[in-house]
């Protein structure tokens, strides 16, 4: 078994990690280790001094070390003496806001627990085992139940809390984190994701200072600025030695990562729905369910970390027909139209794309109402005739006689004030009485905790699919929200309001991914500003960034593979110069490193050169041989693009015979030797061969002292190695 419990000490235990807690003699639930199997209770490493002004519970009497402001808590609380930063406050009936939980009781069960209304990892009941610890307040009715899903091959432990008030009065929640982790020992370091619209997932290396330190979004969105994901890493950690623990956050709203390093220099992570966006009344009787945290912890480095989330990910995340199978190469209009564009300008796309070997034509925005700009038309969810003459259904039926695939772009949680839609319902977008919306982008968002906006948009976009070939959609949200408001809560419930437009939204993607489980819907806000294992639940792949430069997309795709596997990794080869950056890059370099995700084109192929339309001809082919090692191999980050003055990657087969290799070299140098990369993942005893050459080479050769790269020439040079086993 996965967890056991024996003399008050639960071991959750996967291939390589133990994660242990222990109830101490006060009832409080201790966390002792998060880290290599020892085989050992560690709980001799709680030796705590008398910590000046740290408090001591009652019950505790005269033993002043004793203190819940020091020892190591497993979901901390407040108003109770520990000071650290807690992961739940409530307000109870008589204004008070203590919480002292003390462990009530257990459960474990086969398979893994399921959270309603909400994304969370899934398994089979043989794949996976549930641990419930139920915690009970010493003075109130409220209980906190922790539940934890154990997947033990896949070194993986999931993390999510109920709330229950089973007294007679309500509680409101202030805050309520996903997960509590306090590590006693150690000198970490964190790793969080920052950034910006098109320059997403930036990864930044600081070390865990006294104080608090965090990583958050409050923009009703997982945002561009901020990624639901951290890593806890030991100073010299690396991609193949060294502890690091990450924390992914399955939520697709505002949320808060913490780290704390206290006055005895532990480390505190707490992770979940953002506090300055939330409150919950939970009236007697009722249960509120956290989003999940996906936790795994890795003693040989960053890579194997990254292999552990990118596998849970793709395998008990990620649904539909699409999950693990091959997805259709496309090519999408943006880029190439704008919202300028007819049926012949569509179909001329299409006809081009269809001889190189394209799968899928993708309709980007503005086929729909009065759509001809970014100020109009959101909401009316009806073809605009003046663009697409004979309707969408007859624009399907002839680029399927062309033996493509057809998809549409969607951007349903948006309503522009100029739309029919915004006439006839002004009150479905969010506004405070009394004040003038906030605009982005020219838009209003709809209230998406209004089942009536829910309903409207089920039908509209189901009669779309219903009545039309549609085999993939394009889910964009453009912009963050504000003005929180809705006429469907009370005054005092008001603060509910930004988790349950995230619940609203998950409703409307459940009902369509079910009903059209056959469609492939890819995710997109302004690019990668959802880019979230939450809405990868729904969406198996996302749109990575608005920015489609083939240079900065090596640093963003540095940053999201951390966490996120290839697939789920929307990326296009588009037009130059760059429509971000004016950098002009060859098609070759476009190329691969849009082969670093589930690759397309956004460019008009009517404007290549014939020898650029073989290029593009051979890259289709060369992907799709290529897919399913891109799609479920093994990943290797093999040079730091912040670092190195290049950026390169790999992957291996299931099998280890495979390995293919891809960079780009960021700038040629004079009269210097050529680079050489260092491998990973290769067995060191066998021989492998370059593809294409008569070159072999051990596995400890390549791995030790690398394969030599091509001269660079010019800035931007792409290059791609492939080696089998021999």
């Amino acid at each position: 078994m996965a967890i056991t419990v024996k003399d008050k000490i639960f071991n959750l235990e996967t291939e390589n990690t133990l994660y242990q807690m222990k109830v101490d003699r006060f009832g409080v639930l201790n966390h002792l280790w998060y880290g290599e199997k020892t085989d050992c209770c560690m709980d001799y490493l709680l030796d705590y001094p008398d910590a000046g002004f740290s408090g001591n519970i009652y019950e505790a009497e005269n033993e002043r070390t004793y203190s819940l402001n020091t020892l190591p808590q497993e979901y901390s609380t407040s108003g109770v003496g520990d000071f650290r930063i807690s992961a739940i406050s409530v307000t109870h009936e008589d204004g008070s806001n203590a919480l002292d939980l003390r462990v009530r009781e257990y459960q474990i069960k086969k398979g893994k627990y399921e959270i309603p209304g909400l994304p969370a990892v899934y398994a089979k009941e043989d794949e996976a085992e549930t641990l419930e610890i139920t915690l009970k307040d010493t003075a109130t009715e409220a209980e906190v139940i922790l539940k934890y899903g154990v997947f033990e091959k896949e070194d993986v432990i999931t993390r999510s809390v109920v709330v229950k008030n089973s007294g007679k009065t309500p509680i409101v929640i202030n805050k309520v984190h996903s997960m509590c982790l306090d590590i006693p020992y150690g000198d970490w370091e964190w790793m969080h994701f920052y950034g910006r619209h098109t320059m997403e997932r930036q990864a930044e290396r600081v070390p865990v200072l006294h104080g608090i330190s965090e990583s958050s979004s409050s923009r009703g969105t997982s945002s561009h600025h901020q990624n639901p994901a951290v890593l806890l890493c030991e100073k010299d950690c690396t991609e193949t030695n060294g502890h690091c623990i990450g924390a992914a956050l399955m939520y697709s709203g505002g949320f808060q990562a913490q780290v704390e390093k206290d006055q005895l220099e532990q480390v505190r992570l707490v992770m979940g729905i953002h506090p300055d966006t939330f409150e919950w009344t939970l009236e007697a009787g009722e249960a509120f369910y956290t989003p999940e945290v996906i936790l795994s912890c890795s003693t040989t480095g960053f890579a194997k970390l990254s292999q552990n989330f990118h596998h849970i990910i793709r395998n008990h995340v990620c649904r539909g027909t699409y999950q693990l199978s091959s997805r259709p190469v496309l090519i999408n209009n943006w880029e190439a139209t704008y919202f300028d564009f007819n049926e012949e300008k569509i179909l001329n796309i299409a006809r081009q794309a269809s001889k190189l070997g394209i799968d899928m034509m993708v309709l980007d925005d503005g086929w729909f109402g009065k759509r001809d700009d970014d100020c109009s038309g959101l909401g009316d969810w009806f073809v605009n005739e003046k663009k697409l003459n004979g309707g969408l259904k007859a624009l399907v039926e002839k680029i399927n006689a062309m033996g493509m695939k057809f998809g549409l772009w969607f951007e349903p949680e948006m309503v522009s004030e100029d739309s029919d839609l915004y006439r006839n319902h002004p009150d479905w977008a969010i506004q405070i009485p009394g004040r003038k919306p906030m605009r982005s982008r020219y838009q209003l968002v709809l209230d998406m905790s209004n089942p009536e906006v829910v309903d409207y948009l089920y039908g509209v976009m189901s009669a779309i699919l219903r009545e039309n070939h549609i085999e993939y959609v394009k889910w964009d949200m453009n912009r963050s929200i504000s003005d929180w408001y809705t006429a469907t809560l009370s005054r005092g419930r008001q603060m509910e309001m930004p988790h349950r437009y995230v619940l609203g939204l998950y409703e409307l993607l459940e009902k369509l991914t079910s009903e059209f489980p056959d469609v492939l819907f890819e995710g997109c806000s302004g690019g990668g500003g959802r880019f979230d294992a939450g809405m990868m639940y729904y969406c198996p792949q996302i749109w990575c960034s608005d920015d489609t430069d083939a240079h900065e997309r090596t640093f963003i795709q540095y940053g999201t593979s951390f966490f996120y596997p290839t697939s789920t990794v929307g990326s296009h080869v588009s037009a130059v110069p760059n429509h971000q950056t004016g950098r002009i890059t060859s098609i070759e370099t476009r190329g691969v490193v849009a082969m670093a995700g589930s690759f397309g084109y956004e460019l008009d192929l009517n404007q290549l050169s014939e020898e650029e339309k073989a290029v593009v001809a051979k890259q289709v082919t060369h992907y799709k041989e290529y897919q399913s090692l891109i799609y479920n191999g093994d990943y290797y980050r093999l040079a730091n693009p912040f670092e190195d003055g290049m950026s390169a990657w790999s992957w291996i087969s299931e099998d280890k015979k495979t390995i293919l290799v891809q960079g780009v070299l960021f700038r040629a140098k004079p009269n210097v030797l050529r680079k050489t990369l260092r491998l990973m993942g290769l067995e060191a005893k066998k021989n492998y061969k370059i593809a294409g050459t008569e070159e072999m080479y051990t596995g400890v050769a390549l791995m030790s002292g690398g394969v030599l790269l091509q001269r660079a020439v010019g800035d931007d040079v792409s290059f791609e190695i492939v080696l089998e086993e021999i």
